[in-house]
């Protein structure tokens, strides 16, 4: 619903497109497992019955992927753009 708004900002400010959406990506998916709004863990919680602490601590290695991930692309932009530019 922000894209209107956010992807002209984000084009002016000398982004590239297609890594912001990468990396809107995967900000989406860090936050689907953050709790305590992660609507993933209640997901989770809901097929298997477990609490959603318990839940939350297991999703914890995949919390720091992506978290590593993200700081990738913020370091390294190339990593985003690679395959888009070598298809050109």
């Amino acid at each position: 619903m922000t894209l209107p708004i956010t992807l002209p900002l984000i084009t002016a400010a000398g982004f590239d497109a297609i890594w912001f959406g990468i990396f809107v990506v995967v900000a989406v998916e860090i936050s689907q497992i953050t709790p305590p709004i992660g609507f993933n863990l209640f997901v989770i919680q809901s097929q298997t019955g477990e609490s959603i602490g318990t839940i939350a601590r297991a999703a914890l290695p995949f919390f720091g992927i992506l978290l590593g991930f993200a700081l990738l692309l913020a370091v390294f932009p190339d990593l985003a753009l690679w395959l888009p530019r070598t298809l050109q």
